[in-house]
């Protein structure tokens, strides 16, 4: 029988209501998914009196160049599912407040009529907030109004500022790409109230920190429709059929047009079985083979049959020419730092001279100053910050030299370092000797450092394998099987084709990588690896080249107006944006579990370098040093409020801002004013307020999950591991108890009870993606997308743009009360990327021992003093303020004028008037989202000119072009509802989208001479941050994994029964987005109901589990039970469980914890910060938000993995 059947009438078909009445609909409205999948898909969505009924794949977008196969349809079974949740048990659809907290709230207001006094008597009464901290987590949740919350919200709010400051409330929200209204909703509140707007993009551990560290840029990337151009594709920890579901398609079409499609892969993954070549890398273990992989190219390419396109490119768009000092240690050698043009008699007057860097010119026979580098970029005198082949004093052509072998008769034996197995090497360089102001010097260039590197020895004398077999010399074919797993001769093979290919089409082979590999401790040594295989072969900057990182849906196309809107830009400066990794590692007590990390370094260094000793220190301490030399920021600042910092100062007869910092730098070289991450368990320097929104910061990103349960939330956990005794740590002071549950109140707007919202106290409804209107792009395609509200907000949801104006204009009405007044605020501000503060620290030199004299904004942070004006604070939300009229926008060094683009908002737009000023009104998510196309580069090409015309001022060459031919182009909300939108060739982004041509990372450094962000303004192979020497990172280079031991995993945990000790990875998923979709009847039916452990035959066999078993894994940090999935493409010493499922579906009791319940994937996770991450303070290792900082990695995690004992208990 068939599941309908007409019984009755058959004759009368009307079984067929059924069907009809389904897909009818009286409404079609375009919108997309805000998820972080980076699809950014165009759907339709089907509308029926009042109720989404379902949605399909919108099928007009604009073609690109001819020849590129169409974007169209995308969609995935993820988001043609999600009208599910819009009505589904799961959704949040009322206000929801902690049942124990309601209860002392409404005893405290009996008392106290004023509502932040009510809060002040819950908080402080230390057996009343531990009642409510206790109970996070365990249900007991009552339905209230908004008004209540709002209220209460509004109320903590006031208390902490006036309590502990602005600057211990926090905001959490990642990825704006998404959904960038809905973000800058809560941001631009948290930068009104002088709060904290923490990074995601680090934390999440999307952030590859090759790309600062090589190019100056956070990311930038191709397109997916790049990926047909290519005609070598190597996927290297990335897996396009389940991840980019909507984009694969390019790649299959690639390879019926010829490309060959090479996966590297520790497990037979969905893209391995569409590839020409699979090769099974040992995870986490991809360094070695690129390593070896460059080995070989330079030997043949470069060295034996030199390639012109590869030398010429290596020449003119990286760093390889640049000389190099080479420092003498114990009769030894070691690659210092570059030679500067201040260091020599010709150059040494030039302005910014420390900052400008030196190559051997072969038509003068002497060296040279190229034009293009940082300090070209911040001097006085405009228009030779380019990559024209000219010295940058007296503008003659100049031919650097790329390597001195043949040039000179000169050699030295310099050392160089073998982390694999601890030892160094010493090798010959051809060198030169040069005259400084300093005596002489022996200098060699960044390649001939390279070719000794990488171990290829052209004849040279020293430790150089004499062929690709030699088995103990780095980094030959041979050399590398030991880690990879992989024959040497898969390595050779593999390195040809890439050459030659690259060679052919002139750069048209490319790496596709992601989580798979940015996620391992050792993440940037790895990317550099693959990177430099890019740039010895010429592939960036190439259409169907280049490092193409895809991980969360990170491009936000209109970057510049979007920022001054969602930062609060428009009304104060500087915001306070902070790293989160620090944050968690500092503030969850996750660094008193942690032993110092340290790794051996085979190769001295001089004694010039005064912190070569840095290695050897606790990461907590690196931290400290970090935030104090302005490498790094940390909010909460200080140990004493924002605001009375500025108070003091002018009760102790300070005057003007900088009499208040200078008082400000006195307090702390005393000591009286301390930074709060020195002491980060004191009360007064506890966050208390935490804003979580379009997240599940508490589940699916709590790197140390249970960490955050005990120290933040202070409810129950399943942490057994002990502390670290206090000799580990010099800086920090460390208190004998750690605190538990420092969070006062943790708020959480979503559309799901997830587990955020379990463990928060209080919940709002917010709207879901098809009932608001916000914009949306990714970096998967160049077009504009908006969301569409098909229909008004269920419920009592509202959009988390009106959440966070409605709750500013509440807080405005309690300020009148109790901050009646506009206070100063001190900000300390890191050194930022992109200004003249990447010139500040040229040497590591620590003020607070005596090394230098503390000067802001040099030496250590600068300091701001800015204005908060709370009582007008819900006004200002709702208007696009005066200093982007003013000052116009700036972003990435570039400044351009819209004060009369400010007049036309004021002309054609809504305004809002109040104390007898118009501005443009922010009151609606669809207004706010015109002000941003009206002002962005991207969707505005009046703007783009000007923009391109800033740049072109300093280049000094003509890029205005780029942007005439689509001047008179306009987008407003209304354009991009109609259709998708291709975004404008833009300075802010260095793809080049001219007649359809798809973007592609770099194309307008390469084709248009504009430099990189960078020391050189080239592509760095070389990084000489005296950090980076002390760390033995200047070089690519190959570090092992850390030891299992090393990271304290399983220190206390004990194998019961049959167990096996595995490498624990969680990546992303094919049946959910993060834990989006997790909880979805139709994914779930899917994917077995659950999100499994997947374990090797070989792995399962031995402990006893067959396919479906229910399985334990667990460490010392926390545990998490699933069923098994026994599956052959499984390499045996690893487990998976895919990212990220929620502990609110089909988590049963842990036996190994009590019967207590199983936690989530992260259970099992503790963080691990790499300390060389945190310098800073030069070049292009300068803070940015969400640019530069260590990475929320957790792939080197370990557990003992058994068969459930029993049945499993819910």
């Amino acid at each position: 029988m068939n599941w309908i059947e007409e019984i009755a009438n058959p004759k009368a078909r009307q079984w067929e209501e059924f069907y009809r009445n389904r897909w009818q609909h009286d409404r079609v409205v375009r919108s997309t998914h805000g998820v972080n999948c980076t699809g950014s898909c165009s759907w339709y969505i089907y509308v029926k009196d009042g109720i989404v009924t379902w949605e399909l794949q919108a099928l007009d977008y604009p073609t690109l160049e001819p020849g590129l196969p169409p974007y169209e349809p995308r969609g995935c079974q993820r988001g043609i599912s999600f009208s599910w949740y819009q009505y589904s048990p799961v959704r949040v659809k009322y206000p929801y407040m902690r049942g124990v907290l309601m209860d002392l709230w409404q005893k405290a207001k009996e008392t106290h009529a004023d509502p932040v006094e009510a809060w002040a008597a819950v908080v402080e009464n230390e057996a009343g907030r531990k009642s409510f901290h206790q109970a996070r987590g365990k249900g007991g949740f009552r339905r209230v109004t908004w008004d209540e919350t709002l209220e209460m919200i509004a109320a903590s709010t006031i208390y902490t500022i006036k309590k502990y400051g602005p600057d211990r409330i926090i905001g959490f929200s990642p990825i704006p790409a998404m959904s960038m209204l809905s973000y800058a909703g809560g941001s631009r509140l948290m930068q009104l109230l002088g709060a904290v707007s923490m990074s995601f993009y680090d934390w999440y551990s999307d952030l590859p920190p090759a790309s600062p560290e090589v190019w100056g840029e956070q990311t930038d990337v191709a397109e997916s429709a790049d990926w047909y151009n290519a005609k070598f594709i190597a996927s290297v920890g990335s897996n396009m059929s389940m991840t980019r579901t909507p984009d694969v398609h390019f790649a299959a079409e690639a390879r019926h047009n010829g490309t060959k499609l090479v996966v590297f892969a520790p497990d037979f993954s969905q893209v391995a079985k569409y590839a020409d070549w699979w090769v099974p890398v040992n995870a986490g273990q991809d360094g070695a083979f690129w390593m070896a992989v460059n080995h070989v190219i330079m030997n043949e390419f470069h060295h034996q049959n030199p390639t012109p396109y590869f030398l010429d490119y290596m020449r003119r768009y990286t760093d390889a020419p640049f000389l190099v000092v080479l420092d003498e240690v114990d009769g030894k050698f070691v690659p210092g730092r570059m030679l500067r043009a201040a260091q020599v008699e010709r150059t040494k007057d030039a302005e910014n001279g420390e900052w400008k860097f030196l190559v051997w010119d072969e038509t003068s026979n002497a060296p040279r100053m190229p034009q293009g580098s940082l300090g070209f970029r911040w001097q006085t005198q405009k228009g030779q910050w380019n990559l024209e082949p000219k010295d940058g004093l007296d503008g003659s052509e100049i031919r650097p030299q790329l390597t001195l072998l043949g040039a000179t008769d000169e050699r030295l034996s310099v050392s160089f370092a073998e982390f694999g197995e601890g030892k160094s090497f010493q090798r010959d360089v051809p060198v030169r000797t040069i005259e400084t102001t300093d005596g002489t010097v022996k200098v060699a260039t960044i390649y001939d450092i390279l070719m000794a590197q990488f171990g290829v020895g052209r004849g040279l004398a020293g430790d150089y394998a004499a062929d690709y077999d030699d088995e103990n010399l780095s980094y030959t074919p041979a050399w590398q099987e030991r880690y990879t797993g992989i024959d040497r001769q898969t390595v050779i093979q593999f390195a040809r084709e890439w050459a030659v290919t690259a060679e052919k089409t002139e750069g048209k082979c490319m790496v596709i990588i992601g989580a798979g590999v940015n996620h391992w401790y050792h993440n940037n040594l790895i990317y550099r690896a693959c990177i430099s295989t890019l740039m010895m072969t010429g592939c960036v900057g190439r259409n169907g080249g280049g490092l193409n990182h895809y991980v969360g849906q990170e491009k936000l196309a209109p970057q510049a107006p979007w920022a001054a809107l969602a930062f609060a830009l428009d009304w104060a400066k500087p915001p306070r944006q902070m790293n989160t990794p620090s944050f968690h590692y500092v503030n969850s007590d996750q660094w008193r579990y942690e032993r110092t990390f340290t790794e051996l370094q085979p190769v001295s260094r001089p004694d010039g370098e005064q912190h070569r000793d840095m290695t050897q220190e606790h990461t907590i301490d690196a931290n400290i040093r970090a935030v104090r030399m302005g490498w790094l920021p940390s909010y909460p600042q200080f140990n004493v409020s924002s605001l009375e910092i500025v108070r003091r100062a002018e009760q102790a007869g300070a005057k003007s801002d900088a009499e208040i910092k200078q008082w400000i730098v006195e307090q702390l070289k005393s000591g009286k004013l301390k930074f709060a991450v020195q002491d980060p368990d004191a009360p007064e320097n506890w966050p208390r307020l935490w804003f979580i929104w379009r997240s599940n910061a508490l589940n699916a990103s709590a790197k140390g999950q249970e960490y955050f349960f005990k120290h933040y939330l202070g409810t129950h956990h399943q942490v057994i591991s002990d502390e670290v005794d206090k000799s580990h740590f010099r800086e920090v002071n460390y208190r004998e108890n750690a605190p538990e549950g420092k969070f006062d109140l943790i708020v959480d707007i979503n559309f799901r009870m997830d587990t955020s919202a379990l463990y928060s106290d209080i919940v709002l409804p917010t709207a879901s993606w098809y009932e608001k209107d916000d914009l949306n792009t990714t970096d998967m395609h160049s077009f504009i997308h908006p969301f569409t509200m098909a229909v008004p907000p269920s419920w009592d949801s509202k959009s988390d743009w009106d959440i966070f104006r409605i709750l500013s204009g509440k807080i405005s009405e309690l300020a009148q009360v109790h901050l009646p007044g506009p206070v100063r605020d001190l900000v300390a501000m890191p050194l930022q990327h992109d200004t003249p503060a990447e010139m500040a620290q040229s040497h590591i030199r620590d003020w607070a021992r005596g090394e230098c004299d503390p000067i802001p904004g040099v030496t250590m942070p600068n300091f701001v003093i800015t204005e908060r004006d709370y009582v007008n604070l819900g006004k200002r939300f709702i208007s696009f303020g005066p200093k982007v009229q003013k000052e116009g926008l700036a972003i990435h060094g570039i400044h351009w004028d819209v004060a009369d683009l400010y007049e036309q908002l004021l002309k054609t737009k809504p305004t809002v008037e109040w104390n007898g000023q118009r501005y443009p009104s922010l009151e609606v998510a669809r207004d706010a989202a015109d002000v941003i196309l009206h002002l962005a580069p991207e969707t505005n090409g009046e703007v783009a000119y000007r923009a391109f015309q800033a740049e072109e001022e300093r280049m000094g060459l003509k890029l205005t072009d780029l942007a005439e031919p689509t001047r008179a182009t306009r987008m407003t909300f209304k354009d991009i509802v109609r259709q998708p939108h291709r975004l404008l060739n833009s300075p802010v982004w260095t793809g080049i989208v001219t007649d359809g041509r798809a973007y592609s990372a770099y194309c307008l450094n390469v084709d248009r001479l504009v430099p990189w962000r960078t020391l050189t303004g080239r592509q760095h192979f070389y990084l000489d941050h005296e950090g980076y020497l002390a760390y033995g990172e200047h070089l690519p280079t190959y570090k092992p994994r850390p030891d299992p031991q090393e990271f304290g995993d399983l220190d206390k945990s004990q194998s019961e029964g049959r167990t096996l000790q595995l490498n624990y990875l969680t990546p992303h998923a094919k049946w959910h987005i993060h834990s989006n979709y997790f909880d979805n009847d139709r994914m779930l039916t899917l994917s077995r109901g659950i999100e499994p452990l997947w374990l090797s035959e070989q792995d399962a066999k031995t402990l006893g589990v067959f396919d479906n078993d229910w399985v334990e894994l667990y460490n010392d940090h926390g545990t998490t039970i699933t069923r098994a999935i026994v599956s052959a493409r499984i390499p045996s010493g690893l487990c998976i469980v895919y990212h990220a499922p929620e502990r609110t579906v089909s988590v049963p009791k842990s036996p190994i914890r009590g019967n207590k319940r199983a936690g989530g994937h992260n259970s099992p996770t503790r963080i691990h910060l790499k300390p060389s991450l945190m310098v800073g303070g030069y070049g292009q290792f300068t803070y940015a938000f969400n640019y530069w900082g260590p990475t929320g990695v957790n792939r080197d995690t370990f557990v003992l993995v058994r068969k459930l004992p029993g049945k499993p208990e819910f």
